[in-house]
């Protein structure tokens, strides 16, 4: 009888100990070490299937033959396009995001439109009847999608072996329990398992298999970190619940860029694809306002035009507020001192208020001289020509510098109609203004962009 042997993980970022102590060494956090069961009596368990009669032998490289890389087209161009232009035979990827973000949604949807493939769907959370429910009101019925409601990897690949499919999503990896641990579903030793199960699984198989997983209230992948080592990508799924959109962002891709998103649209029959996300972030109105500004920016490879809204009023107390939506707060802090002190706006007692239209997050600093733009068109309560647009990032001397890939934004902006479009003087070297219809304005300080637009 083999004796039972336990361990000390940390729930936070994986760590091991031999005993319990209150605060882990690998990541500074208190109280996360949990006792589990690593060791314990040998159980039958099903063999994982196509792992029977295979070993692996040393191959020279240049024997091994790589064949023809081709990708199994999903049906949903937005995921296609973060997955690098179609699944992998034989990946393993990983789907994370917040409560009720639309996780299960997307990956139903993603099962009901494949054409002539067997699916499986493995759910642990949810039964028959409500996922049957949630295919209807998506709209679409596939009779090669199988639902199967387990939580045990032994039983889930004695349904695998008689089935056969070639695509497998696990709802949610979380749920999942191997009798080859003992412990609870959920815990950091059965995540562990229970992925390196489903890995060995699509790599021997040549399966793609996609595995749904939850966030903790710090918006990192639950469980070890060792999970996302393991899989071949990992994607992001992420948006403001109050909003109707969704970002679907790629972290980490053996097969592709990382810097492709998606965007999808939340309505009452499912996630809608939006193919021209620029007309749907920039509002439609028929009267000028002061404080609107709109920024050719750049998500991944994506262009895109967004609404940067500010208002700025005097600070009805003594200290001012500075607070932001979809912007890095820092970011509007350096951007108001470089308003200070390079060209002589009084901002520092008063409130400054900026918004990111659209409920989604910005990063790409090309989009600081919309916000500057904003900010004086508010501060001034003069509006912004509704035809003209930025792209700029501002530096700490108040020059306007370069940002990349402006060729890209500029042909978004000419696509859209815009008739004028403010950029850095440092980004005409090797570009064509002649390309494009519209009207190309470089700007070399921010003294030089307010006279152009304000006068």
């Amino acid at each position: 009888m083999t004796k039972t042997k336990t361990i000390f993980y940390c729930q936070n970022c994986g760590a091991q100990s031999p005993k319990w102590i209150g605060r882990c060494p690998a990541c500074n956090e208190w109280n996360t070490y949990v006792e589990e069961v690593v060791q314990k009596e040998k159980k039958d368990s099903t063999p994982i299937p196509g792992s029977i009669g295979r070993s692996a032998k040393p191959t020279p490289i240049d024997a091994i033959s790589t064949g023809n890389e081709y990708r199994i087209d999903t049906a949903n161009q937005e995921l296609n396009r973060v997955l690098g232009g179609g699944l992998i035979p034989g990946s393993l990827i990983l789907l994370g995001g917040d409560p009720g973000i639309g996780k299960s949604t997307l990956m139903l949807q993603v099962a009901l439109q494949f054409k002539k493939v067997k699916i499986l769907y493995v759910t642990g959370e949810e039964s028959e009847q409500q996922i049957k429910m949630r295919a209807e009101r998506v709209g679409k019925i596939n009779p090669n999608c199988f639902i199967l409601t387990e939580t045990s990897t032994q039983a889930i690949f004695q349904h695998i072996e008689q089935l056969q499919p070639d695509l497998l999503v696990i709802d949610s990896i979380q749920t999942l329990h191997t009798d080859i641990i003992d412990s609870s579903a959920g815990s950091i030793s059965q995540i562990r398992e229970c992925a390196a199960e489903m890995q060995r699984y699509s790599k021997l198989s040549n399966t793609p298999v996609f595995l749904i997983g939850h966030i903790t209230k710090d918006g990192l992948l639950a469980g070890p970190k060792v999970l996302e080592h393991m899989v071949d990508t990992v994607l992001q799924f992420e948006g403001d619940r109050h909003h109707g959109y969704r970002i679907l962002r790629c972290v980490k891709n053996r097969f592709g860029s990382t810097s492709e998103l998606g965007i999808f649209e939340m309505t009452g029959m499912g996630l809608r694809e939006v193919h021209n996300p620029s007309e749907i972030l920039i509002s439609q109105r028929d009267e000028k306002v002061s404080g609107v500004a709109i920024a050719a920016m750049l998500e991944g490879m994506r262009p895109m035009l967004i609404e940067t809204q500010a208002l700025v009023s005097t600070a009805a107390y003594g200290t001012p507020q500075r607070s932001t939506t979809g912007f890095d707060t820092r970011r509007l802090n350096m951007l108001l001192a470089v308003l200070e002190k390079r060209s002589g706006f009084r901002l520092g007692t008063k409130d400054v208020f900026l918004n990111i239209a659209g409920g989604i997050r910005v990063d790409d600093p090309a989009i600081d001289l919309a916000v500057i733009s904003a900010i004086l068109s508010s501060n001034e309560d003069l509006p912004v020509e509704h035809k003209a647009c930025f792209a700029g990032e501002v530096g700490l001397s108040g020059e306007i510098r370069a940002v990349n890939k402006i060729e890209q934004r500029v042909a978004e902006a000419d696509k859209l109609g815009f008739r004028w479009i403010y950029i850095s003087a440092f980004n005409k070297k090797g570009f064509q203004p002649k390309n494009y219809q519209i009207e190309i304005i470089p700007v070399r300080k921010v003294e030089e962009l307010f006279s152009l637009l304000f006068g």
